[in-house]
């Protein structure tokens, strides 16, 4: 870093870096093994909503071991993408720890998509089944490719259902899925289809605060896995209650969304990912139990991988450096 000069990473150059989804989960997973050890510092995140369902929220930690700190500044509005838009966007900034000034600015948009992928990998790690072979991805939008990408690195995956609203972004996925990965990608006509037949199921559609959940009671199977990317939009109240273990990726943040109105029906996460990565607290014990990662989306996800991106950017020369 040039005094005065901070390096602006467009979704171009983040992607141009080189950071492959094994790198991150294993990045995401130092976090909360740093989370663990009562090193990161980090607030719930506040928000604000212009729009129904629609979100902006300001996300900043602190991980000593990784010598990482910054915000992400982030948005999000369902009624992007027919409109041609992402439905997440924003900028993270990375500070220096020593001077607290900012070096670093870039789009959060693939490392969003990236880190939660990596830290449905890292839930189901503990939660789900080593030999879960079957995913069932329910909305095929990039959190979908990510989450199916990311289980991949971490389960020995033969074939994944997906469904989507849109037909068209479902035939996308299942050409492009195939393509990126060794495995059978097949399209579904409706969601309990995706999820009675699989053993890991990941629900990616945009997060809602009054949701007419779909998945009912005995469709996830005993045995099975679900990160609901979502919150629990997808899931009906019975079909949460025969949740053996529901976990989270922070307790904090939980309680802080349950008391502006979320998860009004959830039962309450035994355990954050911290808790299950420094073995603090167990994660599945029983072939037979269903389990669920709720996870929120946190700022340490963030920070775990924006600085290595950062490095790597400017190890191959990318990027605009600006005045401060």
């Amino acid at each position: 870093m040039t005094q005065g000069e901070l390096l602006y990473l467009s979704r171009a150059d983040v992607e141009a870096a080189g950071v492959d989804m094994a790198a991150v989960i294993a990045l995401v997973e130092a976090g909360f093994r740093e989370k663990a050890a009562g090193r990161v510092e980090m607030p719930p995140k506040p928000g604000i909503h212009p729009q129904p369902d629609a979100f902006i929220h300001a996300m900043p930690a602190y991980i000593a071991g990784m010598q990482s700190a910054g915000v992400k500044w982030v948005g999000g509005n369902p009624a992007n993408p027919p409109r041609g838009l992402p439905y997440i966007s924003g900028l993270i900034i990375l500070n220096d720890v020593q001077t607290c000034a900012p070096y670093a600015v870039m789009d959060c948009t693939w490392i969003t998509g990236y880190r939660t992928g990596a830290a449905t990998a890292v839930a189901a790690k503990h939660l789900a089944r080593r030999e879960s072979a079957t995913a069932g991805i329910i909305a095929c939008g990039f959190q979908g490719r990510t989450n199916l990408l990311a289980l991949a690195e971490v389960l020995p995956l033969t074939r994944a259902y997906a469904f989507d609203t849109d037909a068209a972004v479902q035939r996308r996925f299942v050409a492009e899925m195939s393509a990126a990965l060794d495995i059978e990608i097949v399209g579904v006509r409706d969601v309990r289809e995706a999820v009675t037949a699989s053993d890991v199921v990941v629900t990616s559609g945009p997060i809602l605060k009054h949701p007419e959940p779909t998945i009912a009671r005995d469709w996830l199977k005993p045995g099975a896995f679900a990160s609901a990317v979502d919150f629990d939009s997808y899931w009906t109240e019975e079909a949460l209650a025969q949740v053996d273990r529901i976990a989270t990726d922070d307790h904090a943040q939980f309680q802080y969304y349950r008391r502006v109105g979320y998860f009004q029906k959830t039962p309450e996460p035994y355990a954050d990912l911290g808790e299950l990565v420094g073995g603090r607290k167990p994660g599945r014990e029983r072939a037979d139990e269903r389990t669920m990662a709720m996870n929120l989306g946190l700022a340490l996800d963030d920070m775990a991988v924006a600085p290595e991106v950062c490095r790597r950017a400017r190890a191959r020369g990318l990027g605009t450096w600006l005045p401060l």
